[in-house]
C-alpha cells in the first residue's frame, strides 16, 4: 500500500470517536481524515473531502447510519462503509448491507478485528461480526413468523376483529373510514393467507399476534 487509507468516523458519542482515534494512531496504514457526529455532517464532509472507508454508527440524531450510507453511496459509490454499532438484529443488518455497507461490526470489536475490517473494506472485501453472520444465517434457515409483515394498524384492526366488531365500528374506534378498514382487512387476509374474519382472528390468537382480553362494553 503506497499511501494510508483515509478513514472517517461517524458516531454521536465523543468518547467512542476518541477511542477509535487512539487506535488509528497506532497504525501507519490508516489516516483519520475526519470525525462526524451524525450522518448529515458526514454527507456534508464527503462533499469536501472523500474518505476511502467510513466507520458508521447506526443510531444518531438528524440522520441515521443506514440513511447516510445510502445517500453518500449515491454520490460516491467507491467509498466503503463498515457499520459499527451496538445493535445486531436481522432488520438492521439487512438494512445496512442493502444500503451499501460492506462490513458490520459491534462496538466491542477488538483492535485487530477492526483493523482487519478496515483493510478488507478498502480492498472491497466484506467482513461481518460473528453475531451479524449468525443473524443472517438464522434469517435464511428459519421461516419468518406468521404475521411478521403486519403493520401496527393491521394488528390494531385484528385486535378489534376478535372482539366481533363490524367494519363500521372499527372505523369509528380508530377514526378511519369504512373503506379504509375494508382495505386493511383485505391486506390482513392476504398476509395471513386466510379468507374470513373468523379464520384470521383464530390464526392471530393461535400465533400470539393478538391476545384475548376483557370483552368490550356495548357501544
Amino acid at each position: 500500500m503506497n499511501k494510508p487509507i483515509k478513514l472517517m468516523i461517524v458516531d454521536d458519542h465523543d468518547m467512542l470517536r476518541s477511542g477509535i482515534k487512539v487506535f488509528i494512531e497506532a497504525f501507519d496504514d490508516i489516516e483519520l481524515l475526519y470525525e462526524a457526529g451524525d450522518g448529515e455532517e458526514a454527507l456534508l464532509k464527503c462533499h469536501q473531502q472523500q474518505p476511502d472507508v467510513i466507520l458508521m454508527d447506526f443510531k444518531m440524531p438528524r440522520m441515521d447510519g443506514v440513511t447516510a450510507i445510502a445517500k453518500i453511496k449515491e454520490f460516491y459509490p467507491d467509498i466503503q462503509f463498515i457499520m459499527l454499532t451496538s445493535f445486531v438484529n436481522e432488520e438492521i443488518v439487512k438494512a445496512a448491507l442493502q444500503a451499501g455497507a460492506i462490513g458490520y461490526l459491534l462496538k466491542d470489536a477488538g483492535i485487530e478485528e477492526l483493523h482487519t475490517a478496515i483493510l478488507r473494506a478498502y480492498q472491497g472485501e466484506s467482513m461481518l461480526s460473528p453475531e451479524a453472520t449468525q443473524v443472517l444465517i438464522q434469517a435464511t434457515t428459519n421461516p419468518p413468523a406468521i404475521g411478521h409483515d403486519l403493520t401496527e394498524r393491521e394488528i390494531e384492526i385484528l385486535q378489534l376483529l376478535i372482539k366481533g366488531m363490524s367494519n363500521s365500528e372499527i372505523g369509528v374506534a380508530l377514526h378511519i373510514s369504512r373503506s379504509t378498514v375494508k382495505n386493511h382487512i383485505s391486506n390482513i387476509f392476504s398476509k395471513l393467507q386466510t379468507s374470513s374474519r373468523t379464520e384470521a382472528a383464530a390464526l392471530a390468537i393461535q400465533h400470539g399476534i393478538v391476545h384475548l382480553d376483557e370483552p368490550t362494553e356495548p357501544q
